[in-house]
C-alpha cells in the first residue's frame, strides 16, 4: 500500500493527521484556507500561515471505483472507491480518500452501487494517520 509523501509544506497535514485531527493550511493574514499546502496564499501573497482544525465534515463532490486496480496491491481489495470530498467549513478544498463502514474497516467496505454524489461523510483515521470517510448518517 502506498505511504503518503510528504515534503516540508505538507508535512504538518500527515503529523496532526496521525493524531487524529483533520487540519487545513489556513493564511494568518487573509484567513483563507489552501489545500494542498503551499508556502504562499494564493489570494494575498502572504508567507505567513497556521494549521487550522475543522470538522472533518463534507460531502461527496465526485467518486470512482477503479476497475482493475491502477497498482498490484490494491488487486487484494478491488473494488474500491475513491471519493473526492467538498470540506463543510472550507467549500473550496477537496480532499481525496476513500469511503468506509467504519474507522478501521478496509478501502473495499462500503458498497460501490450505495455511494451517491453529495451525501454527507465525516473524517475517520485508520491506524497509519490515513484519512478515511465514513456516512454521517448510514
Amino acid at each position: 500500500m502506498l505511504s503518503p509523501v510528504t515534503d516540508a509544506d505538507g508535512a504538518p497535514f500527515w503529523r496532526y493527521a496521525a493524531q487524529g485531527e483533520l487540519r487545513v493550511q489556513t493564511c494568518a493574514d487573509c484567513a483563507e484556507p489552501r489545500f494542498p499546502p503551499r508556502p504562499c496564499c494564493p489570494h494575498c501573497q502572504s508567507f505567513t500561515s497556521e494549521w487550522r482544525r475543522v470538522s472533518g465534515r463534507g460531502r461527496i463532490w465526485s467518486y470512482v471505483v477503479p476497475h482493475p486496480p491502477l497498482l498490484p496491491d490494491y488487486a487484494a481489495q478491488a473494488p474500491y472507491n475513491v471519493i473526492v470530498v467538498e470540506l463543510t467549513d472550507a467549500p473550496r478544498i477537496r480532499l481525496i480518500g476513500n469511503l468506509v463502514t467504519r474507522a478501521g474497516a478496509p478501502l473495499n467496505s462500503f458498497p460501490p452501487d450505495r455511494i451517491r454524489i453529495g451525501a454527507r461523510v465525516q473524517a475517520v483515521f485508520d491506524d497509519e494517520g490515513l484519512p478515511r470517510w465514513i456516512l454521517e448518517r448510514p
